[in-house]
């Protein structure tokens, strides 16, 4: 039998949870998520090739996140729960449809690694080429298991991928979490933050663009992915240049839960089919305005697809495709940088 460690170019590392969202009634309605188990998961729903390197629980929520998984082609090091329970979010969802989050993090299955399990699972793969990680995995207290990772795997040549996506409610430090943040953004040839994100890390430019690029500047980073909710998103690139894409047709947004990953998935998954056709590794494509547009098509389209159902429901490939020949998003180029 082939061995499928042979063939994974992406891997995620970092939290997966049961998202418990608020309903009208007041009940909880349990849906499988955790912004970088959501990654990892629309990556394979998306047609890559992509593993999960962190531990789930033999409990029963441990096991839906499996199924999960297994449904949308991704792959995991072990088939084998671990003892510790499942982390828990409660969801609020406003009137708007954004999301609010609370966390049950102590003691929990997917903290159970460290950094030297994660780069030796790293080292098993022959085709690796992306490595991924955000949100609760950059919180200072797991700084030493996902810190000194994205440092080797950049040693190694890895294109490494860092979602910012801050939730600072669960941090009473927030001078600790901005730092522990930037350090793993230093490590990124790709960045996702959105405006909010920006704002937290202490980018308080009144123009988001301008405060994204002044991130850029800081951290070092070939790519830029701006997330600016109902406008739509921006990408920028270190050269100065800078898209934006919005909808063009109303969207009825059932909630946000899961639409950033669900955004950098797609623009993941059309990244590493461009670099696969050019025969380099993603942060080694040189990247046209016609490669950017693309992109942003493709993360915008997820993010709409899955905004339109509830918790996270990533698309699979042929939806998006089929949501681009509909309704292609509305772009345009801004100003370069100075």
């Amino acid at each position: 039998m082939e061995n499928p460690n042979q063939a994974v170019k992406v891997v995620a590392a970092g939290e997966a949870l049961m998202d418990m969202i608020f309903q009208p009634d007041g009940s909880l309605m349990p849906h499988d998520g955790g912004a970088v188990y959501n990654l990892a998961r629309a990556l394979g729903l998306a047609g890559v090739s992509t593993q999960y390197l962190n531990p789930l629980s033999a409990d029963t929520f441990g096991q839906s996140l499996r199924r999960a998984l297994h449904k949308a082609g991704v792959g995991m090091p072990s088939e084998h729960g671990v003892a510790q329970p499942t982390s828990l979010a409660v969801v609020g969802v406003d009137e708007q449809g954004k999301a609010s989050y609370g966390f049950y993090r102590e003691g929990v299955a997917d903290r159970q690694t460290s950094a030297s399990i994660l780069t030796a699972l790293c080292r098993e793969l022959p085709a690796l080429e992306v490595v991924c990680t955000g949100c609760l995995a950059l919180l200072p207290d797991d700084q030493a298991i996902y810190l000194p990772w994205l440092q080797a795997m950049r040693a190694d040549g890895k294109t490494v991928v860092v979602d910012a996506n801050l939730r600072p409610a669960v941090v009473p430090d927030m001078a600790r979490y901005r730092a522990s943040v930037l350090a793993a953004l230093n490590e990124a040839h790709l960045i996702k933050a959105s405006d909010d994100d920006l704002l937290h890390l202490g980018f308080t430019d009144a123009d988001p663009v301008q405060a994204a690029r002044s991130l850029m500047q800081q951290t070092g980073a070939d790519l830029m992915a701006l997330t600016l909710g109902a406008q739509g998103a921006v990408l920028l690139a270190a050269d100065g240049r800078a898209w934006h894409a919005s909808e063009t047709t109303p969207v009825q947004v059932a909630d946000t839960v899961g639409a950033g990953d669900c955004f950098l998935a797609g623009m993941l998954a059309a990244w590493v089919r461009l670099a696969e056709a050019a025969a380099v590794l993603p942060h080694q494509l040189a990247l046209s305005d016609a490669h950017m547009q693309t992109l942003l098509n493709w993360g915008v389209a997820s993010a709409t697809l899955n905004c339109q159902q509830a918790g996270c429901q990533p698309p699979v490939r042929e939806q998006v495709l089929d949501r681009l020949a509909q309704a292609t998003p509305a772009l345009r180029s801004l100003p370069s940088a100075c």
